[in-house]
């Protein structure tokens, strides 16, 4: 690499060492992750009894309440994706006979939640929606839709879109993360503490949507919300390669980086100062009628992981006080029984006072509880047993790509998955004195990606960190919870918002 190009790298936050660590994984690419089997209902996969649900119900309020609980909601994608039929459609001849997808949101047009706002765009520039329908002047309303002449809302992110219609208003989904947080995020202080994930260029619309909505909500619910905002940092970019594995460089001769996935914000996350931390994504909310299920099992599973995380705290202390066979037979139930963990072989071999220091460092990690959705064909990582360096076995999050699916025996273990993550997790991120962990201790470097993109009509090859509830959580203590389906309702397209789920 020449001078000029090493200069680029240094400019751009990034360390040398960390590049050239990049282009070792591009030439030797990464392991598959060795999984075992499938956790499954009863093997890793705890499904909540209606009395434990509410015991949580009764004790999580109180504890919560002393907590610094905050909302952790990655909300800095774009929503152009969501359009990407309608941009085709706006791009082509226009021939709605073509598209089935553009016949579907024509014909049920009025339902979307922007509907009042795009007609009063077409109506600026002399029509209206139903003037431009009955002239088949479809384009005309599209591009009032996605265009920044009208609603420019195939540049905006999803958080910033209205996807809701009430009675007597209209809501995004960063309004709907605000009511969401009254219902299970309350903490110390009487305060609600919200923390979006945003790019640069849409952080002071950020701003402008939340200075609407948070004076009338804390006057409606008598609380007071903290919000803050972080963005992906530049230095967590990855270096772009040609097909051959040297640096991709652009034609004004700039080395390309490329945002490193949502693996990334593991950074933002190590910045937060919470005691429990609630991450969710921005397109994940429904309306007001169907929140009370969401409610209920975001309460259970933030009661379990304070629960469970007791349990631990007690052992760690014991274990400090001194390594005996009660101290020892007692972190050996927590680790097996309340986090579920498998201990290895060797284990059993080791003498009392290497048993202790190895629970001991089993015991002292972040911990998380993971909420999971039954498979009905959604993409999303599954939740599997995994086989650690030193044998042990852990649950982890693995996504497809992650497994060798040409080997026989690993394809059965995938197609036996019951379950997927829909990015509904609870976290504690401090350990057992109160000092925040360093979650970039607990990730696994050999879990990233590579994928193939293409710039200015060239092919290059990407990286992508380890995924943020994938391998950079995969040193973490994780519990699996099956919750109900009806809790995940993403919106990938534009046409998801017709579901009934998001009809009110």
């Amino acid at each position: 690499m020449n001078a000029q190009l090493e200069k680029q790298i240094v400019d751009q936050g990034m360390s040398l060492e960390k590049v050239k660590e990049q282009l070792k994984n591009f030439k030797e690419g990464f392991p598959f992750l060795p999984i075992v089997e499938a956790a499954t209902i009863g093997n890793g996969i705890k499904v909540l009894t209606d009395e434990e649900i509410k015991y949580f119900q009764e004790t999580y309020p109180t504890k919560a309440a002393q907590k610094k609980v905050i909302k952790f909601v990655p909300a800095s994608g774009a929503a152009s994706r969501m359009f990407k039929d309608l941009f085709a459609f706006l791009e082509g001849e226009g021939d709605i006979s073509k598209s089935p997808f553009v016949q579907k949101f024509m014909q049920n047009i009025d339902k979307f939640a922007f509907y009042d706002d795009l007609d009063a765009s077409l109506r600026k520039a002399g029509s209206s929606i139903a003037k431009a329908l009955g002239n088949k002047q479809y384009q005309l309303i599209v591009g009032h839709l996605l265009n920044d002449n009208g609603l420019g809302y195939g540049l905006l992110p999803k958080g910033l879109l209205k996807f809701h219609h009430y009675a007597d208003h209209d809501r995004t989904p960063t309004y709907e993360h605000f009511i969401e947080g009254v219902m299970y995020g309350l903490g110390t202080g009487n305060k609600v503490r919200l923390h979006f994930t945003v790019s640069p260029e849409h952080e002071e619309k950020f701003k402008a949507e939340v200075k609407q909505i948070q004076p009338k909500l804390e006057r409606e619910f008598n609380v007071k919300f903290e919000v803050a905002y972080s963005q992906q940092k530049k230095s967590t970019d990855t270096i772009a390669v040609n097909m051959d594995n040297t640096p991709f460089v652009d034609e004004d001769g700039s080395i390309l980086f490329r945002p490193a996935g949502h693996g990334a914000l593991l950074e933002n996350l190590n910045e937060i100062d919470g005691d429990i931390i609630f991450i969710k994504n921005i397109d994940n909310e429904v309306p007001d009628r169907l929140k009370p299920t969401t409610k209920d099992y975001k309460i259970a599973i933030g009661g379990l992981l304070l629960d469970i995380q007791e349990k631990v705290f007690s052992a760690l202390k014991k274990l400090d006080a001194g390594t005996s066979q009660n101290s020892v037979s007692h972190a050996e139930i927590v680790f097996t029984k309340d986090l579920g963990g498998k201990l290895p072989d060797f284990y059993h071999s080791l003498s009392l006072e290497d048993k202790g220091k190895y629970l001991h460092k089993k015991l002292n990690r972040p911990i998380r509880v993971c909420g999971m959705v039954k498979n009905t064909g959604e993409p999303g990582g599954g939740p599997f047993w995994v086989k650690e360096d030193d044998g042990s076995l852990s649950l982890q999050i693995a996504e497809t790509a992650q497994i060798d699916l040409n080997d026989t025996k690993q394809k059965e273990i995938f197609q036996a998955s019951t379950h997927f993550n829909p990015v509904d997790l609870v976290c504690a991120t401090k350990d057992y004195k109160g000092v925040k962990f360093d979650l970039l201790q607990f990730r696994d470097m050999r879990t990233g990606f590579i994928t193939e993109k293409s710039k200015s009509g060239r092919d290059l090859k990407a990286l992508e960190l380890p995924g943020l509830w994938n391998g950079a959580m995969a040193g973490w203590n994780t519990i699996f919870v099956e919750v109900p389906l009806i809790t995940f309702n993403p919106v990938k397209t534009v046409n998801d918002l017709l579901r009934d789920e998001h009809q009110e």
